[in-house]
Formats: C-alpha cells, sequence, structure tokens
C-alpha cells in the first residue's frame, strides 16, 4: 500500500533521526532543512544533524549512568544518529565523543541515499499546512522567527519561551533532612498542597554572607555574541541579585518570613532557601529562584555551602540562554501531538529536552508515533521506566506546574536523569545492608536494568507491528 510522505520540518538531531525511523519503516519522508538557503548563527556547514556546542554524547555507561541507558536504548531502536556516532567516534573515556565533521557527515550521506528521504533545502516560515497531512516539527532552540511566531500564534503566545531560565534541581534523597525541614511559608495551604510543600534549608548570618560572597566571586559563563543578555526582572541571576547589594537576596528569594526551623524553633534563620518539589514521583526538587549563570563547577561548590545542601547531587544545574522551547506539558498531549492541530507533532529541544542524545530520543519516539498513525494503529509510547518514556513523562505531563515565581517559566528543559524514572529500592544482597553510595549505585543499575528489558519489550512489540 502506498503511503503518503509524512513531513518533516528541521535537518537537526532530531529530525534526521525522526526521517530515518519512517523511512526505514517504508514510509515516504520529506525533510525540509532550511540551512543551504539560510544559515544561523550557530551552525558552520550544512551538513544534516550538525552539533553546535560539544562534540560529547556524554557518558556511554548503560548500567549507571541514564544517558547511557539512553545510548543502548536508541542503538536497540536501530538509530541512525548512534550508528553514526559509533562509527565516528573519537577517545573520551567512558564518554562517547564523535569527530564532529564525520558524524555529521554520515547522517547527511545515510539520508541522502535513503530511496523514501527526499531532502528539500528551503525555509519554512510557518506551521505545516493541513494539506500536508501528518508532519513533525523538530527546528530546535535557533528555530527561525518566522516559524517561531507561527507556532506561538497557533498555541497562545505564553506557550513558547526563547530563553531558559534554569535553577538547579537536587536529588531528593541527597538533602540532608536533619537540618532541612519541610514547610510552606506562613504554613499556607495551596491548590493540591499540604501546607508543607516546600523544604527549608537556613542559612545564620555568618553563612549567608559567605555564600552571597561566594557568589559574586564564582566564575561565570558569559553570553554567547548572538544571545543577547535577556535578563528581566523576575527572572534575574542569583549573583546579579546579590550583586545589587548584601540584602537583595534575604529579602528576595532567601527571604526567611513565615518559616519556622522545626530542629530549632526557638533560633530564628537569617535567611533560607528554598526547594519545591519539581515532579509527581517526588524524587527531585527545584532551588527556587536560583537561575544562574555560574559555571557547572563553581554551582556545585557554592551550593553545597547551604546547610542541607552539603551532599547535594544535581540532576540538573542552572543556567539562562537563548533557547526556544514549548510550554509541552499544556500545548502537547502524550505523543507529542499539538493539541490544537493533531495533525502536528512536534520533537526534539523544542519539546522541553536538553541534550544530544535527548533530542534524538525524542525524534526517535515522534518518528515511532507517526509510524504507527500512518499504519492505522494507536501509538503507544515507552514504559515510563525506560529513559525515553521516562524523558516523554516529563516532557509531556510528569512536570509539576506553578505559577508562583512571575516572570518564569515553571516548565524548564531537562537532561534525562534517574530522577524521571519511577524510584526503585536498591536489591537486597545475602546477609549484606548497602549504605551510602554502594546502595545508590546498586540503585541506578537496578533502575538501568529494568529500562533496557521494558524499553526491549516495547522496542520489540513495535517492530513486529510495523512488520504486520
Amino acid at each position: 500500500m502506498a503511503h503518503r510522505p509524512i513531513h518533516i520540518v528541521g535537518g537537526g538531531l532530531a529530525g534526521s533521526e525522526a526521517a530515518w525511523q519512517i523511512a526505514e519503516a517504508g514510509i515516504p519522508v520529506i525533510l525540509h532543512e532550511m540551512r543551504g538557503v539560510r544559515g544561523t548563527d550557530a551552525h558552520k556547514t550544512d551538513d544534516l544533524a550538525e552539533l553546535v556546542c560539544s562534540n560529547s554524547f556524554r557518558s556511554d555507561d548503560a548500567e549507571g549512568n541514564a544517558v547511557g541507558v539512553l545510548h543502548a536504548e536508541l542503538r536497540l531502536a536501530g538509530s541512525l544518529i548512534m550508528r553514526a556516532a559509533d562509527a565516528n567516534q573519537v577517545p573520551a573515556g567512558s564518554a562517547l565523543a564523535v569527530d564532529r565533521d564525520g558524524f555529521a557527515r554520515a547522517v547527511t550521506q545515510a539520508l541522502e541515499a535513503h530511496p523514501l528521504v527526499e531532502i528539500r533545502r528551503e525555509e519554512i516560515t510557518g506551521l505545516p499546512p493541513a494539506e500536508w497531512g501528518s508532519a513533525i516539527v523538530a527546528t530546535g532552540p535557533l528555530t527561525a522567527p518566522g516559524l517561531a511566531e507561527a507556532i506561538a500564534r497557533e498555541t497562545g503566545a505564553d506557550s513558547l519561551a526563547f530563553f531558559d531560565a534554569i535553577a538547579p534541581i537536587v536529588h531528593f534523597e541527597s538533602i540532608d533532612l536533619d537540618k532541612a525541614w519541610f514547610q510552606s511559608r506562613y504554613d499556607k495551604v495551596g491548590p493540591g498542597g499540604t501546607g508543607k510543600d516546600y523544604i527549608n534549608c537556613p542559612l545564620d548570618k555568618p553563612t549567608y554572607e559567605a555564600f552571597v560572597a561566594a557568589l559574586i566571586e564564582g566564575d561565570k559563563t558569559e553570553f554567547r555574541e548572538w544571545e543577547g543578555t535577556p535578563y528581566f526582572d523576575g527572572c534575574l541571576p542569583i549573583e546579579v541579585m546579590a550583586e545589587r547589594g548584601p540584602e537583595t537576596l534575604r529579602h528576595g528569594p532567601m527571604k526567611p518570613m513565615g518559616l519556622t526551623n522545626a530542629h530549632q524553633p526557638d533560633i530564628k534563620a537569617y535567611a533560607v532557601v528554598q526547594l519545591r518539589q519539581d515532579n509527581a514521583l517526588g524524587t527531585l526538587y527545584n532551588m527556587v529562584g536560583f537561575q544562574t549563570k555560574l559555571k557547572y563547577a563553581e554551582q556545585a561548590r557554592i551550593f553545597r555551602m547551604i546547610p542541607g545542601l552539603e551532599a547535594a547531587e544535581f540532576a540538573r544545574l542552572g543556567g539562562l540562554h537563548r533557547n526556544t522551547y514549548l510550554n509541552s506539558p499544556v500545548v502537547l498531549d502524550g505523543t507529542l501531538r499539538l493539541k490544537a492541530r493533531p495533525d502536528l507533532r512536534f520533537a526534539g529541544q523544542i519539546t522541553g529536552c536538553e541534550g544530544y542524545v535527548e533530542s534524538t530520543s525524542v525524534g526517535l519516539m515522534a518518528g515511532r508515533f507517526a509510524i504507527a498513525e500512518a499504519l492505522g494503529r494507536a501509538p503507544t509510547p515507552p514504559p515510563v521506566t525506560t529513559a525515553m518514556g521516562a524523558l516523554l513523562n516529563h516532557i509531556t505531563g510528569g512536570h509539576i506546574s506553578t505559577d508562583e515565581e512571575p516572570g518564569k517559566r515553571s516548565f524548564q528543559p531537562m537532561n534525562v536523569n534517574f530522577g524521571l524514572f519511577p524510584p526503585m529500592e536498591a536489591p537486597k544482597t545475602e546477609g549484606k545492608r548497602l549504605r551510602g553510595k554502594e546502595k545508590t549505585v546498586a540503585k541506578k543499575k537496578a533502575m538501568a536494568a529494568r529500562a533496557l528489558s521494558d524499553f526491549g519489550a516495547w522496542n520489540a512489540a513495535h517492530a513486529l507491528a510495523e512488520a504486520s
């Protein structure tokens, strides 16, 4: 049976992977890529899947690292991006790094050679027209202004952001609750809350002053020339606020009013750092108001000065940079379709994931969902126990939204991490009780093994469905 072509806008990692998956399933693809007609400020070549930042796909450890698990899932699913990465690998210890020119060339050549892929070098300035039928928009963080405006018109002006203002996210189990405590300010109960919706970390005056000094002195990243400096009130980096005066933070995001230290109720904290639950699983907590341009190593060092966070493990560190992305939990359904236009899917960084392999995996899922529909079947997302399923769940619904911080988007892009997976107990070892690091390592290994087992079953079912 002849199938209508599926259109893909954007030939980055997500668009290239989606195109490959669809074509390999026997369905024609038209891939629209503007580079070759119009360049961007970040890209250097016209090759598909060009890597504009690092050449690293990060950890390749599929037993104890969530990124490595995602690598393994992509390989199981016949990913073109992983095939090209493996073929162009350069030494990088336990990480997977690539020769970026060879990698992009390999992806481009594979798609150019595929009999079911047509590459059109043209700029798409509006949303794909309805007459195209099924389409995937995968235009990434540098979506051209015309298309971005069209998306904003369709989804609502507030549904598209152009800059990340990211606060760090901490793994709950790494917070010291002998120093921190649960309480909402003035014990206020919000919608769906308990009056204990925040974790509070108290600072005395000397600790606060040392912390502010460290923020001001810390090593910061600079904006790239083409990014501009998008500071706006309600979203200032924590170190910029600190520079405005020594008392600014304790009258802003670190104000102690309305909070009583459960461990020392007679001692009033000079300042308090609040962390808010970030996901429905309760495994991740967001540092409220702590968006920052500090370099990653500095963030970890300085934020561990906060009582209760001395051993903090970060699922994501903070940042502020140019990035076009949707408020996906609001505007997309569970298979990445735009609720306002179900003929359109979105994929890659524009959906609110962060990172090369994450973008690739969302492209792969969008491709698989489009394949299922083309074959007259209901798309089935990967289980939430898998790396892909956990990431999809974050994008489409696992995140807890809040409007409490003005000027700041509640939903923020995320790398894959074990905090997005349903938690597991560490497996019991005969005659030995696991503690500390040993217990953490065992839990990660168990989650990785469960993910790959569940993904293998999902992938096999999809492969059989496509073949039948």
